[in-house]
């Protein structure tokens, strides 16, 4: 039953992430975890991944640069989620921009 439901869910997602991936309202984007996140479709991950990092990144007062340094917050967000797979993507995010703060040009 546990797997149905888990199921179910992690098909809503993926539907609501491909339907309507540039639509995200932070109260349900905020609540899909790194295995669920790595259930969508790459373009969806991305979107989400962006629009909770452009909400962390403002929060803490820093821009998401588009050189190296963004994709070594990629790479600190991929690690966090491999070490925590049932941890919140925006947790694992938040906590990366926190890591690497003092590398990340001000807003």
């Amino acid at each position: 039953m546990k797997r149905i439901i888990i199921a179910g869910a992690l098909a809503l997602v993926g539907a609501a992430s491909t339907a309507q991936a540039a639509t995200w309202k932070f109260d349900d984007a905020a609540y899909v975890t790194c295995r669920e996140a790595h259930a969508m479709q790459p373009k969806a991950r991305i979107e989400l991944a962006m629009f909770l990092a452009e909400h962390a990144a403002k929060r803490h007062g820093v821009a998401i640069p588009e050189d190296a340094r963004g994709g070594e917050l990629g790479v600190l967000v991929r690690g966090g989620c491999t070490l925590a797979p049932d941890a919140y993507l925006f947790t694992v995010i938040d906590r990366a921009i926190i890591a690497d703060e003092s590398n990340l040009p001000k807003r």
